[in-house]
């Protein structure tokens, strides 16, 4: 049976803690449930390919059509393939603000006017095209469902910090999205293998926050400040190491995404112990007060 190697060479094998690991495990699963849904999207665009390729073998008005709505179904997949990974983490976050953007209600009506055109295009007349527009559209909608209408909060927190939790969350997810979409056009397997590190620390720290905000105050920094800077440093050390292939940057890089990954896991570690001893405060407490009124409590 194969097995993954896990040596003192191997890229994943220096220092790497069991809750970098159970991390790193966690961001996978995660990144699983957010392309989930774009592998059911990008299979909806093959009719769309199908009618704009036959449109071209028809007349000028059946082509223009045919291109039409191969086009709107086309890109109608593309906006639902983005609505479901947004309503994905919007459903894996405990705190999370609603799409801006209505993706899956705009792809479905754009599924119906794409539906519409290809319908016309191979010679059904527009009344009966747009009925077929009209289930195209509910059918979408059934199937996909509505985006996420409202924003999700959590209870005991006020709405003003719950915001303010939100829009830092939203802005650390852009920096390790890019670091990530930066780093895979290098194509090196370890230095990926850092990368997501860095990443699913940061994502821990995230969610431990989400879970509960009191936390910000000791994260801001870290999911601000440094995560910008690391996301700068890494579109800097992309564009010089494809240039130059310049390996004391690649080990400076490395060094700092080390390093990185040390201080997230360190900093949530103290918040999470933090909040142990709090909840154990409050059992204290709560036990005291159940013993002066003379209920046992072993």
């Amino acid at each position: 049976m194969a097995r993954a190697f896990g040596g003192k060479f191997s890229p994943r094998g220096k220092g790497e803690s069991d809750a970098a690991r159970a991390a790193i495990r966690d961001n996978r699963e995660e990144e699983r449930k957010l392309s989930k849904g774009g592998k059911r999207a990008r299979i909806l665009m093959i009719p769309g390919f199908l009618a704009a390729g036959l449109s071209l073998f028809r007349g000028a008005e059946e082509l223009a059509f045919g291109l039409l709505g191969g086009g709107g179904v086309i890109l109608a997949a593309w906006l639902l393939r983005e609505g479901l990974r947004a309503e994905a983490a919007y459903e894996a976050r405990a705190i999370a603000r609603r799409p801006a953007i209505p993706r899956k209600i705009f792809a479905a009506v754009l599924f119906g006017i794409g539906t519409l055109f290809m319908a016309v295009s191979a010679d059904t007349s527009f009344e009966e095209g747009a009925i077929y527009g009209v289930i195209a559209t509910v059918l979408s909608l059934i199937a996909f469902g509505l985006d996420p209408m409202r924003d999700k909060r959590a209870e005991g927190i006020d709405t003003f910090q719950q915001d303010r939790v939100a829009r830092i969350v939203d802005e650390a997810e852009s920096y390790l999205a890019t670091i990530s979409q930066q780093i895979a056009t290098l194509n090196l397997r370890s230095l990926s293998a850092k990368a997501e590190g860095v990443i699913a620390s940061a994502r821990r720290m995230i969610r431990t926050v989400e879970e509960d905000p009191r936390d910000l105050t000791a994260a801001r920094k870290f999911l601000g400040v440094y995560l910008m800077g690391a996301r700068d440093a890494t579109v800097k050390f992309v564009d010089v190491y494809r240039r130059t292939s310049d390996e004391g940057a690649r080990n400076d890089y490395e060094t700092l995404l080390d390093d990185l990954q040390g201080q997230f896991a360190a900093t949530t570690t103290r918040m999470l112990e933090g909040g142990r001893t709090d909840m154990d405060i409050e059992i204290k407490v709560l036990r005291e007060r159940l013993q002066r009124e003379g209920i046992p409590t072993e």
